[in-house]
């Protein structure tokens, strides 16, 4: 079981006691397990249920429309992706998924421009679901405001100020959001995989999803399974925070186990980062933490952690998708 911090005492006071305890329960969470569950975020149930119905739907759709957005179609990363066409360590994922961002138009750039930034761009959406796009850009606002005061608590327990990470965030943060369907698998040699144990590549990732269990971390080289708690969000941290405090927070390893026949999970996940021109850079720390921090780089030297924000996405996103890098990138890189 995962712990559960409840961030209500810090979203409505974020200097008195009760909000100052919730700074350290993060810190101790973030430097022992990397997830947890989030409670008291105060976004109506309702509104993520909503979310959930019309992800449902989406899926049912047919693969015909499905394939009208398909993420092929777009430079940006943005769009629909069939069953087993992205990878994760070279293997393929057992998940169809509905990639979405910051919503905005797509720049014009020039020869010398850094590749990152053609992942600005607008989102593709399903024709038969005008409702989708309502749905998904509010809930996103709401959660990036949550995962804002988060960053504030963590700054906070890290002894720095409120605002610490305020300007790397600002004017407006790379947020992104993976709506997947992890459809059911007959046994078999090849049949567990539905995400490939990994790290996440940024900050923070929240996590909604239906009932049934598939995602599982590791502790301690033991892979345990996680069971949702309703009305929580879970959440863990990405290399880049672990890189930036030396290895004091740590990046969790973690995968999805496909379900039986028969079921299907559900997940949204919300990816809080900052802007794509950010650098994120090593946070100083108070002598009681550095003494315990003990390097945060990750066991492959030959993937590295880039300090600038919009190079480490990129870096992800092509080796996920080669599909979309074979149809809009072979000439930039």
């Amino acid at each position: 079981m995962l712990p559960i911090l409840d961030i209500s005492s810090f979203l409505n006071d974020p200097f008195g006691p009760e909000g100052q305890a919730f700074c350290k329960s993060l810190i101790d969470t973030s430097r022992s397990s990397g997830f947890f569950f989030l409670s008291g975020h105060q976004i109506p149930e309702e509104k993520s249920n909503q979310l959930l119905t019309e992800s449902k739907q989406f899926f049912k759709l047919p693969e015909e429309e499905r394939r009208e957005i398909a993420i092929v179609n777009s430079p940006h990363f943005r769009g629909y992706t069939i069953l087993g066409d992205e990878r994760t360590n070279g293997q393929s994922d057992w998940r169809d998924q509905i990639d979405i961002g910051p919503e905005e138009a797509a720049i014009p750039l020039k020869d010398d421009d850094p590749i990152w930034l053609h992942l600005k761009g607008p989102n593709q959406w399903p024709r038969s679901m005008p409702e989708m796009r309502t749905t998904v850009t509010d809930w996103m606002s709401s959660m990036e405001s949550v995962a804002m005061e988060l960053f504030r608590a963590l700054a906070m327990g890290l002894g720095k100020d409120y605002h610490y990470f305020d300007d790397t965030m600002s004017p407006e943060p790379y947020s992104r959001m993976k709506i997947s369907r992890y459809p059911g698998q007959a046994a078999g040699p090849d049949s567990s995989q539905g995400l490939g144990l990994h790290q996440d590549s940024g900050l923070f990732t929240f996590i909604l999803q239906n009932e049934v269990i598939g995602l599982q971390v590791q502790r301690d080289g033991e892979l345990h399974d996680v069971t949702p708690v309703p009305g929580a969000f879970i959440v863990n941290l990405g290399e880049m925070f672990q890189a930036a405090t030396n290895g004091f927070l740590k990046a969790t390893k973690h995968q999805v186990k496909s379900p039986p026949p028969g079921q299907e999970r559900i997940s949204i996940a919300y990816f809080m980062n900052p802007r794509l021109d950010a650098v994120f850079n090593p946070i100083p720390l108070p002598s009681e933490f550095a003494s315990l921090a003990t390097g945060g780089r990750h066991d492959n030297a030959g993937d590295p952690i880039h300090s600038l924000y919009g190079e480490n996405i990129i870096k992800i996103r092509m080796r996920s998708h080669p599909d979309v890098v074979a149809a809009h990138y072979q000439s930039k890189d």
